[in-house]
């Protein structure tokens, strides 16, 4: 059965702004139903990274924020650790960076909060019905949310092809251990050139699976769980993660962490996602590349899926913008994600997701009217 995706284009006048537009979108789309009196609501978006811009405004969120509480809901606003070292591998530097980044309380007017707790390692194992995997690792806080608002920036993505509801959902939800899981299939490496002896990852390590008999830290394969701890409190970043899982299996394990992502949110979840400064890779970087098409819209549902897969569609049909990262695909109806990876196949996740019965590919696009007739 198709889907309902509701859309609005980004025109504004003096009528109805463009956040206007956006509160009307939340509504349209569920969002009075999603969310109720007393309902800690979770907020989840990516933060940014320093030096990156594409990310979503911090006015579009703080609208969003502002909705939930007048239906009486209690909104903050989560993201979770990164994998790999660097500037938002544990909740101090991730905070600071999202504050940097203009998320802060007096502009968003709600708390932030890391979904994986202080170092990335604060999830609980849910149960799925994967084809891969029969459990995930998610963030606590998205768990014991009582609502979920998604918001994602839609773009590419070097290894998913694209990045939107879903990938925010498997990738942006799960613990370090679970972003692990999905990337890597052996325990991470030690580089001797780098690793100073100082002890900090044997402390950490629940498992007693790091010694240091050759002089230098050495990870026991056979006692390793994963669990990423190390890798979180290795200062000098001498523990290097193994990035030998092959794409199209990650997004098939990104689609069941989806799953677990939205579990026993039933009735009580919408996604919104942001097609504006499509940029051709993650943002994740400390920069962003040059919009590959121009800004579209902001689409929202109840159906991750279809959302996902209706954003990729108006995608394609634009006409690309040139001197971009785009090298084939331009013209419209081309493929703008194999225009910029071509050798990802992005259509897998969404394949996935629907084969798990997350949502469905089919979809009703219903776009808003302007108030007056006309902008």
């Amino acid at each position: 059965m198709a889907s309902t995706v509701f859309c609005t284009d980004l025109r504004a006048g003096p009528r109805e702004n463009l956040h206007d537009k956006l509160e009307r979108l939340l509504d349209t789309a569920g969002l009075p139903q999603v969310v109720g009196r007393g309902d800690l609501t979770a907020v989840k978006l990516h933060f940014g990274e320093r030096g990156g811009h594409a990310y979503i405004r911090p006015t579009f969120v703080r609208r969003v924020v502002d909705r939930v509480r007048a239906l009486g809901g209690k909104p903050f606003l989560t993201d979770s650790s990164t994998l790999y070292p660097g500037e938002r591998k544990e909740a101090v530097a991730a905070l600071t960076c999202a504050i940097e980044n203009g998320f802060a309380y007096a502009v968003v007017n709600a708390p932030l909060l890391m979904c994986d707790g202080l170092r990335g390692h604060s999830a609980r194992r849910v149960p799925v019905r994967g084809e891969i995997l029969q459990a995930v690792d998610i963030g606590l806080e998205i768990l014991e949310a009582d609502a979920l608002v998604v918001l994602s920036h839609f773009k590419c993505h070097e290894l998913t092809g694209f990045g939107g509801a879903l990938k925010n959902l498997g990738m942006g939800c799960a613990s370090r251990s679970g972003k692990l899981e999905q990337h890597s299939t052996a325990a991470p490496q030690v580089s001797a050139e780098h690793c100073t002896v100082c002890g900090a990852c044997v402390k950490a390590c629940a498992h007693d699976a790091i010694d240091f008999a050759s002089g230098k830290a050495h990870i026991v394969n056979q006692r390793c769980t994963g669990c990423g701890r190390c890798i979180s409190v290795c200062e000098p970043q001498a523990i290097r993660i193994q990035w030998n899982e092959q794409a199209p299996l990650v997004m098939k394990k990104m689609a069941e962490y989806a799953c677990g992502a939205v579990s026993g949110k039933a009735g009580k979840r919408l996604f919104v996602n942001f097609i504006t400064q499509v940029s051709p890779a993650c943002d994740c970087y400390g920069y962003s590349d040059a919009p590959i098409v121009p800004d579209l819209g902001i689409l929202a549902g109840t159906d991750p899926v279809a959302l996902d897969q209706a954003c990729a569609d108006l995608v394609i049909q634009a006409r690309g913008l040139p001197d971009t990262a785009m090298v084939h695909g331009h013209e419209p109806g081309g493929d703008k994600f194999r225009g910029v990876h071509p050798e990802i196949d992005w259509e897998i996740t969404l394949e996935h997701a629907e084969k798990l019965g997350l949502g469905s590919r089919e979809y009703r696009l219903v776009r808003l009217e302007p108030k007056s007739g006309k902008w």
